[in-house]
């Protein structure tokens, strides 16, 4: 396959009531592409990760930590973060996020 293509990232399959659903949608050597879709009132408690990485929201409200800042979200919301940067996120109403993680860049290289 020479390339992927979602029509409409928003539509997804059923998510439990008290879930967090991820599905990767494209992973090579380089970059890795993961949708996830959160139920109303779920987080993700406040983690790092040793390469830079986009986070893009699709639909929903809610925040996300970003170092020290707490950032509301909405849809369209997007977000850069260096490696190593502390982050987290909570869904008021279901959030359909894509998390684009670039691999191969270390932190401070």
């Amino acid at each position: 396959m020479d390339y992927i293509f979602h029509d409409n990232l928003a539509e997804h399959g059923p998510i439990p009531e008290n879930g967090i659903l991820s599905r990767t949608l494209q992973a090579d050597d380089r970059s890795k592409v993961v949708l996830f879709v959160f139920a109303p009132g779920q987080e993700l408690s406040a983690h790092t990760a040793p390469m830079p990485a986009t986070l893009y929201f699709v639909s929903g409200e809610g925040t996300v930590k970003l170092g020290g800042e707490t950032k509301e979200i909405k849809p369209g919301a997007f977000a850069y973060m260096p490696p190593k940067l502390e982050h987290a996120i909570k869904a008021r109403t279901e959030v359909v996020m894509l998390l684009t993680m670039v691999k191969g860049v270390a932190a401070g290289a």
